[in-house]
């Protein structure tokens, strides 16, 4: 992928987002992936048996998306050139994901701004994982954040670095990894044992984007304060509190943010009415307004920009 096409790619994404009437490749890597959680238990029922069938997944599923995205930008490259250029740039786009979360993290602030904690707690659900049924106006803010700045790296930084690194077939490959980890890559009776490779090769995938995205994070959080004050908050809490979380990636950004913003994120959250307690990152304790939520949208914009710049650089310069 040439740096013009990743350029177009990222043009494509910040304009149309991600249509739903689009035929999408991850809602086809995540109809195989609910295939074979379904049907792997009645052949196989014991731990040794799922992690095995859960390594093949994780490492099959990539590697034939790869295959077959690189076979047919070769193949329209050999009836011409521009239609291999323009295939490129189709699947590029697919794996970029920051007009969806723009809109998504939009709808969440536009709801709050109309004093709508009802529709703002359904807007919030669509990104997020935990229970928002009984969430107060904070914590769908403090919930919005967390993934503003956790889906700056897997929606855009990741993406944008392994279209830098092997073209839209290793973004492909990347994103196949990341629905693999969010389907089944869970630590619960069901997925423990399948789901396993899922999630360590996530783990792998992500480590590098993650901090980028962090780095990112400061960056546009200094530009869009327009002072280095949030730049400086914001590396000591990420040097502090970015291991905290379960994740060894997901608290990078977080912490990035939390410090830039001068907030506290993490704490109690709800899964099908259990309670998780999640490491505090983040040293002000005031109480989170509308207003940062904000900001942090805007942060997350320029982060997202950031991170095209590098990208198309690296590609025009290696």
């Amino acid at each position: 992928m040439t740096g013009s096409e990743l350029l177009l790619a990222a043009s494509v994404d910040a304009v149309a987002g991600d249509p739903r009437w689009f035929p999408h490749p991850v809602r086809a890597m995540g109809a195989v992936i609910a295939w074979c959680d379904e049907n792997v238990r009645t052949l196989y029922r014991h731990s040794y048996a799922l992690r095995t069938c859960g390594l093949f997944l994780a490492l099959g599923l990539p590697l034939c998306v790869f295959g077959l995205s690189h076979e047919a930008i070769t193949w329209a490259e050999g009836i011409a050139w521009w239609l291999g250029s323009f295939l490129s740039i189709a699947l590029g786009w697919t794996t970029l994901a920051g007009r969806d979360l723009w809109n998504h993290v939009h709808d969440v602030w536009r709801r709050l701004e109309q004093n709508d904690l009802s529709g703002a707690r359904h807007a919030v659900s669509r990104i997020v994982g935990r229970d928002t049924e009984q969430l107060s106006e904070e914590q769908v803010i403090r919930a919005t954040i967390e993934t503003t700045a956790e889906s700056t790296s897997d929606g855009m930084v990741a993406p944008l670095f392994y279209l830098a690194m092997g073209g839209a077939p290793l973004a492909l490959a990347y994103k196949a990894v990341s629905t693999l980890d969010s389907m089944i890559g869970h630590k619960d009776e069901r997925h423990i044992d399948f789901g396993w490779a899922s999630a360590r090769l996530d783990d792998v995938a992500n480590w590098i984007p993650a901090r980028l995205s962090a780095i990112f994070i400061l960056l546009a959080a200094g530009l869009v304060m327009g002072e280095s004050g949030p730049i400086r908050t914001g590396w000591h809490v990420l040097w502090r509190d970015g291991g905290k979380h379960p994740s060894p990636n997901s608290g990078r950004p977080e912490a990035a943010m939390a410090g830039s913003l001068g907030i506290q994120l993490g704490g109690t959250n709800y899964y099908d009415g259990v309670p998780h307690e999640r490491p505090l990152i983040g040293t002000n304790g005031r109480q989170l307004v509308l207003n940062d939520l904000t900001i942090a949208s805007r942060i997350m914009v320029v982060a997202c920009l950031l991170g095209v710049i590098l990208a198309v650089g690296t590609v025009w310069l290696v």
